[in-house]
């Protein structure tokens, strides 16, 4: 699409918001209803294009993609009505006599820019709640799944009339037009470089936005954790979708006293989940293009591999890798790893690795596997990142109830649920002054010392 076509549907976007047709709330849950049919409707197409682009299963589509998508939809169909209502809060005394209260509106016009590794989740879900919150949608979903894409322009173009939801397709020049565009909000979900260019884009119209990004995200393991259970969760966590997900566990830190037990317990368990040779496992993945494919190659140490390691080019697959002895100055510590490569490091003194990690960019999910409550009440006080798991990994994304955003490098604003409500919601602070009753306290001339009195007591 051409950046006048873009900017002409943008216009009617203008227009239709500005006709009020979002702001009833009937209105928007008849639109979430309307897409959670037709995500119920195409749920086997959404499925054939998950595997056609990253080679999922359809048990684990539904899993992490469209069935994640039906509950919230189903979420916010059930609460968009109370988030909508306004908030009475308490006036202050010198306010008498007023009602003080906060209501929530819709931004307007929306982007947002979705990424490729879980391309029909981190669409649909954002969409979700920017249309419960009352705003018009531009999506604009990621060039390199460009099957997931096409089911996405069929849902909406079957749901939506363009100038409430659209969805533009393309690449590079795509996503530069629609940057230039003046929206009232962005959602950015995807890597950090990019997110960088988005923010600088916003910034020039003074745009909110919301940048959902990654980094690498650690998992302690420490002695007195559950060794079989957490290599048995820990393995499900870094190779879901080949690695591919923003909050799988980056790198492991394993205190040293176990690490030789947990890395026998971690080749055990990729057997038993993946089978002898995972490349020849149906359910097992791919990696989403051949840039990608060769650069986790050339991430992959093989004199420190002590599983996996093996690779098919035509397919573009690369078996569950583990590297053991890795140090921080090993380049597959360099840079956010997004592949089904597991280092693994070992520690002594988690004092160490507290202060470490404070050194290090925020990452967007941590986790720790411990049974000792002082060490997980540190880690979970005493370190800044997104979100995280104690004894488990990636589950805390999986709920409407928690809001799932990063802090620092790896991102800001979060979604889901209530927070989704609100991140694409302003809320307008009202205080409605009642005329039959005016306090002279706050008029010239400033002379008696008894308005002076009660002023400071109407001010406490």
């Amino acid at each position: 699409m051409t950046g006048e076509k873009i900017k002409s549907l943008l216009q009617k976007q203008r227009e239709y918001f500005k006709s009020g047709k979002t702001l009833p709330v009937k209105f928007r849950i008849q639109q979430l209803k309307l897409l959670y049919s037709a995500v119920k409707k195409y749920e086997k197409e959404i499925n054939e294009a998950l595997r056609a682009d990253l080679g999922k299963s359809y048990y684990e589509s539904f899993m992490c993609e469209s069935g994640l998508v039906l509950t919230e939809i189903s979420y916010m169909i059930k609460h968009t009505k109370s988030f909508a209502k306004r908030k009475t809060v308490k006036t202050p005394l010198a306010q008498f006599h007023s009602h003080s209260y906060k209501v929530p509106a819709p931004y307007g016009n929306v982007l947002i820019m979705s990424p490729w590794n879980y391309p029909f989740l981190l669409t649909i879900d954002p969409l979700v709640d920017a249309i419960s919150a009352g705003n018009t949608v531009i999506i604009k979903p990621s060039a390199y799944s460009p099957a997931t894409s096409r089911i996405v322009e069929k849902i909406i173009g079957e749901c939506f009339e363009p100038e409430y939801v659209a969805v533009v397709t393309g690449g590079r020049a795509e996503n530069s037009a629609l940057l230039e565009q003046k929206f009232d909000f962005v959602f950015f979900t995807g890597s950090q470089a990019v997110g960088k260019e988005v923010l600088r884009h916003t910034a020039e119209h003074l745009t909110p936005a919301v940048l959902e990004l990654g980094g690498k995200s650690p998992c302690i393991v420490d002695s007195s954790a559950n060794i079989k259970l957490s290599a048995k969760r820990i393995v499900f966590g870094k190779y879901l979708n080949c690695g591919q997900t923003c909050v799988a566990p980056d790198y492991i830190l394993c205190e040293k006293s176990i690490k030789d037990e947990f890395v026998k317990e971690v080749i055990k368990q990729i057997k038993l989940q993946f089978g002898e040779n995972p490349l020849e496992n149906e359910n097992y993945g791919k990696i989403i293009n051949e840039k990608h494919f060769n650069r986790l190659l050339g991430l992959i140490d093989k004199t420190k591999v002590v599983a996996g390691g093996e690779c098919n080019p035509h397919t573009n697959q690369i078996a569950p890798t583990v590297m053991d002895n890795v140090a921080y100055t090993d380049p597959v510590m360099a840079q956010e790893i997004f592949g089904p490569i597991m280092p693994i490091l070992t520690f002594e003194d988690l004092d160490t690795v507290i202060d470490e990690l404070k050194a290090k960019e925020k990452p967007l999910a941590l986790y720790i596997f411990s049974s000792n409550k002082r060490n997980i009440e540190r880690v979970t006080k005493e370190l800044s990142y997104g979100g995280g798991c104690i004894n488990d990994v990636i589950i805390h994304l999986a709920t409407s109830e928690m809001g799932f955003g990063g802090v620092g490098e790896s991102g800001m604003g979060s979604y889901h649920g209530k927070d989704g409500f609100d991140a694409f919601s302003h809320y307008k602070s009202i205080v409605d002054k009642k005329t039959w009753l005016d306090l002279p306290m706050r008029y010239q001339p400033y002379k008696s010392k008894l308005y002076e009195k009660l002023l400071h007591l109407f001010l406490r």
